[in-house]
C-alpha cells in the first residue's frame, strides 16, 4: 500500500497532537518521514486518528442535533 502523505500540520490535525509531536515521532522512527525541511511529508496511515472526528461522524450519521430552545429560529 503506498503513502498517504500530509504536511507536519496536517499530520498533527489528523492525530489530533501538536505539530511537535509529529515532528518528534518522525525523529524517534515511530512514523516515516519523507523529505526534509517545510517539504517533509509525513505518512497519515501510520497515526493513529484524533478521536474527535470519529465521534463527530457517529454523531452526525445518529443525527443527534441538540433542540433549539423555545422561540428560537435555526439560522
Amino acid at each position: 500500500m503506498s503513502p498517504a502523505l500530509a504536511t507536519a500540520a496536517d499530520a498533527a490535525y489528523w492525530a489530533g497532537r501538536p505539530v511537535g509531536t509529529i515532528w518528534r515521532w518522525a525523529s524517534e522512527g515511530r512514523i516515516s518521514r519523507y523529505g526534509r525541511g517545510k517539504g517533509a511529508r509525513y505518512d497519515v496511515r501510520q497515526i493513529p486518528k484524533a478521536r474527535r472526528d470519529e465521534v463527530t461522524r457517529e454523531l452526525l450519521e445518529a443525527g443527534a442535533v441538540p433542540p433549539l430552545p423555545n422561540g428560537v429560529r435555526a439560522a
